[in-house]
C-alpha cells in the first residue's frame, strides 16, 4: 500500500503529526492556505513565527522552519517558503519547490513526526503552473519516501478539484 494518499479539502481539519504551510518569507500570514492556517491555528503560531524571525530573519524560499499547531489537529506546522513563478529558467524555480518538500520532510523526521499534510504549494498567488508544481511533488516525496523509512504517510491535501485530479492522476500512474 502507497504512503502517499490525496485528498480534496482544507488542509486545517487534517489529523496528521504535522501540517505544512505555504508561507511567505516574513512567516506573518498571508492569502490562501497560509492565512487560513494561521487563522485555524490561532495566535500562538503567528508568536512562535515572530519569535523565528527575530533569531534568523524570515525564511528563503525551498526553505522550512517549524512551530506548535496551535488549535490545529496536528501536533506541528512546517512553514516552508516556495517560489514565485517567474519562467522556470533551466529548472531553477522548479528545484527550489521540490526543496520545500525535501526539507520540510526532513524537519518532519528530525522531530519524530511520522504522517504529514502538503498544500499545494505556490500553485496560488504564487502563480506556479499547477501541473508541473504536481509532477515536481510527487516525484520529490516518492523519491524522498524509496529513501527513507520513517515517515509513515504523506498526504497531498488539495484545495481545488484541477490540483485533486492532477494528483490522482500521478498517484494512478
Amino acid at each position: 500500500m502507497s504512503k502517499i494518499k490525496i485528498l480534496q479539502g482544507d488542509i486545517t481539519k487534517v489529523d496528521v503529526d504535522v501540517i505544512v504551510n505555504a508561507a511567505n518569507t516574513s512567516l506573518l500570514g498571508g492569502g490562501g492556505v497560509d492565512g487560513a492556517i494561521h487563522r485555524a491555528g490561532g495566535s500562538q503560531i503567528l508568536d512562535e513565527c515572530r519569535d523565528i524571525r527575530a533569531r534568523q530573519g524570515g525564511c528563503d524560499p525551498g526553505e522550512a522552519v517549524i512551530t506548535n499547531a496551535g488549535n490545529l489537529p496536528a501536533i506541528k506546522v512546517i512553514h516552508t517558503v516556495g517560489p514565485v513563478w517567474t519562467g522556470d529558467n533551466e529548472g531553477g524555480q522548479r528545484a527550489v519547490l521540490a526543496s520545500c518538500y525535501l526539507e520540510s520532510l526532513k524537519l518532519a523526521i528530525a522531530n519524530n513526526l511520522k504522517t504529514i499534510a502538503f498544500p499545494n504549494i505556490s500553485t496560488g498567488v504564487y502563480r506556479f503552473p499547477k501541473d508541473l508544481a504536481a509532477q515536481t511533488a510527487f516525484k520529490t516525496v516518492q523519491d524522498f519516501l524509496l529513501k527513507n523509512e520513517v515517515i509513515d504517510e504523506v498526504i497531498f491535501v488539495c484545495f481545488d478539484l484541477e490540483n485533486f485530479n492532477l494528483y490522482q492522476k500521478l498517484l494512478d500512474s
